[in-house]
Formats: structure tokens, C-alpha cells, sequence
């Protein structure tokens, strides 16, 4: 079951923990350290020999979330809101090889502590101030090497993910089976729909894609090396902007300089072929290296995308993969039509049971055909406390638009304030 950590930011990014398991499983972006922070650790399931006693030793897990946040634009109404919400799952034990789950998760607007018409911020709960769902409903099968998921489901791959970043995670319906041979697991399967209010889909389930969306991945892993290739066929109606070919893969090493020193190294490659004159065409390549030595964390990414004429990138169902991602900012804003690239930098400090951190990030687009280019500066700063299975967290967050282009929504900062409970 996944177990917050603080809905703020670059902690598992450049977080510095001791433990070689914690230094192993580096992320590799802003956006998915926000996502993992809201994971919920998967419990091993309870393994039976009755049908009966798949209910009688399942789980029930679950999570108190609230936030509030206010947003203040430089040339607009300031907004703000304050949510309360969370998930509750079921999960039966295991018989033959057969289980299943259930998750609810809603997220309820707080009236008082939130703006009236236009200073209401609707990023948390939906413009009703109301979103629940039957968030997963799924069954599993297992033998041996090879398993299987159908249903209502959270996944985790380059273009498809939960991105748990608010309140509300993305979940799919989604059919997925997988096979490990060794430190190689073979993945596929077939995504019919998704939710998620921390997407921005006001109306849940929608469609991936006008005939859904297949991919396949192979995964390796050991020690000191992971390493995967994925595809994606995104299909679409004439002029969707969303249909194309994804070809992703990455590779990232893991080495302990000295017992205090340690080194991660990465670099990525995205090519995307468009689909039904969707616009959707890309080639972004990016690297990325981060130093962890005793209770400090330096982290420095980059990411390149090359001009396809009028055509711009998708960053998939989720946040993306890209190792230069931030709590807002995404290269795709501004790499419709031209050059761009984009450097982050960020450093942390754990003490205790204490996490702080600072990142940097610059955006630069070339001009497109127009004539216009973007310069967009993101800042994330944060804190976090957590204890036990409390957590109390905060992330400040400022956007720049240094050619007034009204990109990203132009020239805003962002203050979210986190407490979040585990049972």
C-alpha cells in the first residue's frame, strides 16, 4: 500500500538517505519524486488455502490527505482552496494464484477555507468543489513468473503513469500482464481509459486514445544498472492531440564511490511519430547526475528537443518521464514548433526526520515559425516533516515567464501546505 511521504516535491529526486536500498532507487524528476511521495507501499499479500479465506484475511489499508493551496498571478485574480480527502482500499488474500482489490478515493472541497467564484482554485477537488471514484477494481492471477492484472488499476510506466501530485492520482482501466525471466521483466498490455483529477479531466474515464492505447516494455535491473525500452501506439481521431508512435528508452547506473559517496548517472532518448495528423511528432534526448554524499543530495538534469516543424511532444497519461520534469514546468509547454532544452539543478538536506531542498530550473525555447520564443524559470522550494505515520509538509513554487509569452500560465507562485495520515 503506498505511504506519503510529503506531497512536496524533489525529496526522493535528491533526497539523501543512507540505507543502499534508498540510494538504489533513485527517481529520476521532479514530477515523479512528487508522484512517489504519495505511493502507497505494496504489503505483501496473505496466502491461502481456501476460497473462503480470501475475505477473511484481506487487507484494509487507507490515507487522511489534506491540502491547501493558494496561487497568486502576477496579471490575474489570486485563487485558493483547501481539500479533504483520501483513498480506502480492500485487497483479498491470495488463493491459487487469484486475487483482487478495491479502492475508493475522493477528495471534498473545504467551503470556508476556500475562495468564492473566481478566487476558487479548482486543481484540488474539480470546479463542483466534489470528485470520487471506484479509483481501482481489479483482479490479479499469478503463476510462477508471469502475472496478469485486469481492471480498474494504478500503473507506473514512461508514459502512463499515476502522478500523484495533489489529491487525486491517475488510475486506468487497463489490462496488464508481465513475465520476469531473471533481472528481466517483459511487459505488456492495453489501457481502455483513465481518471484523475490531478490531470486536469473533469470528466472521468476518458478515452486513451479513439481505439485505447497498447505498449510493451522490456525492463532490466541489477545492482549497479537499470535499463528499459518502451513502446506505445496511441491511436486517435483525425486531428487528436494526442495520437502517436512513442519509442522511449533509458538507462541509468548506480555506483558507491566511497561508503558516503554516491553516484547516479542517466540518460534518456523519446521519439514520437505522428499518428493522425495529430501534431504529435518529437525527438527529446536528456542525461542526468546526481551526488549524494553524507546528508547532502546535488542533482543537475537536462533535457533537448529538436524542432519538428509546427509538431510538438505529449508527455503521455501522467506526468512523463522526463528527467528535467518539475512540479509545473514540462519541456512539452514550449517545444511545439522550435529548439528547446531545459536545465534543472536542485540540492537537499535531510536531518532527522526533517527533508529540505531547492531546485532550479530553466526552460529556453528557439523562436518557431512565428518568430516567438519562450524563457520560462521554475523554482521549487520545500520542507517536510514526517514521523511515524504523519506527515506535514510544504513546497513554495514560482514560475517565471521571461518573455511575457503567457506560457505555463504566465508569472505565478504557488504555496502548498500538506497533512496526510496512514492507517
Amino acid at each position: 500500500m503506498k505511504i506519503i511521504k510529503l506531497s512536496l516535491v524533489l525529496l526522493s529526486l535528491i533526497g539523501t538517505a543512507y540505507a543502499e536500498e534508498e540510494h538504489r532507487d533513485r527517481l529520476h524528476s521532479v514530477k515523479k519524486a512528487i508522484g512517489s511521495v504519495h505511493e502507497v507501499e505494496q504489503k505483501e499479500l496473505n496466502i491461502v488455502d481456501g476460497f473462503s479465506h480470501m475475505f477473511k484475511d484481506g487487507q484494509v489499508t487507507g490515507q487522511v490527505r489534506s491540502i491547501y493551496s493558494e496561487i497568486h498571478y502576477k496579471d490575474a485574480q489570486d485563487i485558493y482552496a483547501t481539500a479533504l480527502g483520501g483513498f480506502l482500499k480492500y485487497e483479498l488474500a491470495e488463493y491459487k494464484g487469484f486475487s483482487g482489490a478495491v479502492e475508493f478515493v475522493t477528495s471534498q472541497n473545504i467551503n470556508f477555507l476556500s475562495g468564492d467564484g473566481v478566487k476558487y482554485n479548482d486543481e484540488l477537488a474539480s470546479s463542483d468543489g466534489d470528485y470520487t471514484q471506484m479509483s481501482e477494481l481489479y483482479i490479479n492471477y499469478a503463476y510462477e513468473n508471469f502475472a496478469f492484472r485486469g481492471g480498474r488499476q494504478t500503473i507506473d510506466t514512461p508514459l502512463a503513469d499515476s502522478d500523484d501530485i495533489r489529491m487525486v492520482s491517475n488510475s486506468f482501466e487497463a489490462y496488464i500482464a508481465s513475465y520476469e525471466l531473471d533481472k528481466i521483466v517483459f511487459e505488456g498490455g492495453y489501457l481502455v481509459a483513465w481518471q484523475g483529477y490531478d490531470a486536469g479531466l473533469e470528466t472521468p474515464w476518458a478515452k486513451t486514445g479513439k481505439d485505447g492505447t497498447y505498449l510493451a516494455g522490456i525492463i532490466y535491473s541489477d545492482e549497479n544498472v537499470d535499463a528499459s525500452v518502451w513502446y506505445y501506439n496511441i491511436n486517435g481521431e483525425i486531428n487528436d492531440a494526442t495520437a502517436n508512435n512513442s519509442y522511449y528508452g533509458d538507462i541509468t547506473g548506480h555506483y558507491h564511490i566511497t561508503k558516503d559517496l554516491f553516484l547516479h548517472a542517466g540518460i534518456q532518448y523519446l521519439k514520437q511519430d505522428e499518428l493522425d495528423q495529430s501534431g504529435v511528432a518529437s525527438s527529446i534526448y536528456g542525461a542526468t547526475a546526481e551526488l549524494v554524499v553524507y546528508g547532502l543530495g546535488l542533482n543537475i538534469a537536462y533535457n533537448k528537443a529538436d524542432k519538428k516543424s509546427a509538431k510538438g511532444s505529449f508527455s503521455g497519461f501522467g506526468g512523463g518521464t522526463l528527467f528535467t520534469n518539475m512540479d509545473s514546468m514540462i519541456l512539452d509547454v514550449i517545444a511545439v514548433d522550435r529548439d528547446a532544452d531545459a536545465v534543472v539543478a536542485g540540492i537537499s538536506y535531510e536531518l532527522g526526520d526533517f527533508n529540505f531542498l531547492y531546485a532550479y530550473g530553466d526552460f529556453n525555447g528557439d523562436a518557431d515559425s512565428s518568430g516567438v520564443s519562450e524563457h520560462i524559470v521554475e523554482q521549487n522550494l520545500g520542507v517536510a516533516y514526517e514521523h511515524n505515520q504523519v506527515t506535514l509538509g510544504a513546497i513554495y513554487t514560482k514560475n517565471s515567464d521571461k518573455k511575457n509569452t503567457n506560457s505555463n500560465d504566465g508569472d505565478w507562485d504557488n504555496l502548498r501546505v500538506l497533512v496526510a495520515y496512514n492507517f
